[in-house]
């Protein structure tokens, strides 16, 4: 059972490790895919692409694959399938005349001011988050020999017992972390398989660039920091070791300190995908997890507002003693019970934060703090999330300070709706662009 994605693509990097030293590009199968081939460029220092193809849905059970096309015109049929549900040939067509619709909108989505990698001549890795019956993966092995790779490996975190009798042709090599003998399907070895966004897509890709760019520069001129990159980064609080990842971007405008929401980590795609945005307007992203492996058992402590603000104060003067990061106004963006964590942080005078966004957040477990924090808040809640707008709407009415709530149309709770996570982190990103400017001793200590 894997808590998600990304940490499922943590698990699986370390089998491709033979790879290291060779010359391969990792190409993941969006969206799902995305996300796990991310944690896997990262470990062996590749790069980071899509491999784009469109599953083919018997028309009355779309669930179940009769085939899939990728780019350059692939097409992979199942023609036990096909035969077994009684699918015509127009029905086929026009299946696949609407999915190739799709998989080109993807196309001009994802590679918009982004060149396809040249996969010619190099050694390919595919990965997706799982094997079902194994046609989408197979046509995305196809694609990648269209293209003149010279060698293929397909690797996912799970399969089923058999998948190597059906893909053996597919690829030169076959990787799974886990077979096991009772598979229903890819979700029920996922703690979290919420579907993966286009925005989260982009923003897996754009943290891949950014973190190849730094890697160039580091090997070009050593011994320099790098204009802008990725690093991950330990915090010392209290006992205790915090993780993060850092990103600061070339001359950043200031840096935004995330806090995330219950059950969910500095891996969380929805956050990084706002990090992206950020950082693409010259905003610098930390992201971390508040609490340790261990602290995460007691479920009481994912609830402990004061426990997880005074993290996030800890957090905020272990960035101030950065030499890069010191000069720069401070911002925090929460999400769920984060959101609560961020507002008691923002109350603590130590902290000079000058904006705080909060995405479906929970202000209202900030209690009696409250009324005390002074930084310009922007309260996001999706139309549909009901119960939340109702408490943001108390809360806002509590907070004292400059106070705005925007209403996301049609986006629920976790913003899973098409393009409501890209308005909302929009309009996060202009928030901090309107409040951090650049230089924190014009900052008011009142």
């Amino acid at each position: 059972m894997f808590a998600n994605r990304t940490q499922a693509g943590q698990q699986l990097a370390p089998l491709l490790e033979h790879l290291r030293d060779e010359d391969i590009v990792v190409v993941g199968l969006p969206r799902g895919g995305v996300p796990v081939a991310l944690q896997v460029a990262r470990a062996l220092g590749a790069p980071l692409d899509v491999i784009l193809v469109r599953k083919l849905g018997v028309p009355f059970q779309p669930e179940l694959a009769m085939g899939a096309i990728g780019e350059g015109g692939v097409r992979v049929a199942d023609d036990r399938v096909i035969r077994m549900t009684g699918v015509s040939a127009d029905q086929v067509e026009a299946v696949e005349a609407r999915e190739r619709t799709e998989l080109d909108r993807r196309a001009k989505r994802y590679r918009a001011g982004r060149e396809r990698i040249i996969l010619e001549g190099r050694q390919v890795v595919v990965i997706d988050d799982g094997i079902a019956t194994g046609s989408t993966a197979r046509a995305a092995c196809q694609v990648a020999r269209r293209h003149g790779a010279s060698r293929i490996i397909l690797a996912v975190p799970v399969a089923p017992s058999d998948w190597t009798d059906r893909l053996s042709r597919a690829a030169d090599e076959l990787i799974s972390l886990s077979t096991p003998k009772f598979f229903f399907g890819i979700g029920q070895f996922y703690r979290d398989f919420s579907p993966t966004s286009d925005e989260e897509v982009i923003g897996c890709l754009d943290q891949a660039a950014r973190s190849t760019s730094a890697a160039l520069h580091e090997r070009d001129n050593p011994g320099d920091d790098p204009p802008a990159g990725d690093e991950d980064v330990e915090m010392a609080t209290g006992s205790v070791t915090l993780r993060g990842h850092l990103t600061v971007p070339e001359n950043p405008r200031g840096i935004v300190i995330f806090a995330h929401g219950a059950g969910s980590s500095r891996h969380s795609p929805r956050n990084r995908y706002v990090a992206s945005v950020l950082n693409e307007a010259g905003l610098a992203t930390l992201l971390f997890d508040l609490l340790t492996e261990t602290e995460e058992v007691d479920r009481a402590n994912v609830f402990d507002i004061e426990l997880l603000g005074q993290r996030l104060v800890d957090v905020t003067g272990w960035v101030g003693n950065q030499p890069r990061l010191g000069s720069l106004d401070i911002g925090y963006f929460g999400a769920s019970t984060g959101a609560a964590a961020a507002l008691w942080a923002a109350a603590e005078p130590s902290t000079r934060v000058r904006a705080v966004v909060s995405r479906g957040g929970r202000p209202d477990l900030a209690g009696l703090r409250l009324s005390t924090v002074r930084s310009p808040t922007l309260l996001i809640v999706g139309a549909h999330d009901h119960v939340v707008l109702d408490l943001n709407e108390e809360a806002a009415a509590q907070l004292q300070c400059p106070t705005e709530l925007e209403i996301v149309p049609g986006a629920t709770h976790l913003f899973e709706e098409p393009g409501t996570l890209q308005v909302a982190a929009a309009t996060a990103r202009d928030w901090f662009l309107n409040h951090l400017s650049g230089d924190s001793s014009t900052m008011s200590r009142s």
